[in-house]
């Protein structure tokens, strides 16, 4: 299967700094690079999807008005991982 090819054009000091972290990872700076692609996508579609998740939820706060108030989250969050770990809060107008 053929790999598309992507050229990528490095002001000098980034190329500088991605040689030299190759060099001391004993690893080629295309690999690297592959890498640090791979993993800024993954992050950045992640933040994306969160971002979609928050335009939904406020979407359907605006069209229900339901919602839990500040202290009920931060009650509900503080008891994660304790021996009194409580449920999520009922959502309420």
């Amino acid at each position: 299967m053929a790999v598309p090819t992507t050229t990528l054009k490095l002001d000098e000091a980034p190329h500088a700094r991605v040689r030299r972290l190759a060099a001391a990872r004993r690893r080629s700076a295309h690999g690297l690079m592959k890498e640090a692609i791979t993993v800024y996508l993954d992050l950045e579609e992640a933040r994306e999807a969160e971002n979609q998740a928050a335009v939904a939820a406020l979407a359907r706060y605006q069209e229900t008005g339901l919602h839990a108030t500040a202290d009920e989250v931060r009650a509900w969050v503080g008891s994660w991982f304790t021996a009194n770990d409580l449920p999520m809060p009922e959502l309420h107008k």
